[in-house]
């Protein structure tokens, strides 16, 4: 299982604070990204940073999930 987190305006825009998604071998965070980013069109078009297990990461990082994966969502100024 995946934990996906959402902090400020985009987890405002989204109403929730945390979902889970299924973990499945070849998983990268822009898989989840796009998926939610198809359903929360406004709320992603808020996020600026994303973070995987505690560390910044961008587009150009490819890395592959793993099953326990934590991947965070926000806007540049978000709060708790």
């Amino acid at each position: 299982m995946i934990q996906v987190l959402f902090f400020g305006p985009v987890a405002e825009r989204i109403g929730k604070r945390q979902i889970d998604v299924d973990f499945h071998p070849g998983l990268r965070w822009q898989d989840i990204y796009g998926e939610l980013r198809a359903h929360h069109h406004e709320a992603f078009a808020l996020v600026s940073v994303v973070a995987v297990n505690g560390k910044r990461v961008d587009e150009q990082d490819d890395t592959l999930l793993t099953d326990g994966a934590e991947v965070v969502f926000m806007s540049a100024f978000s709060g708790g």
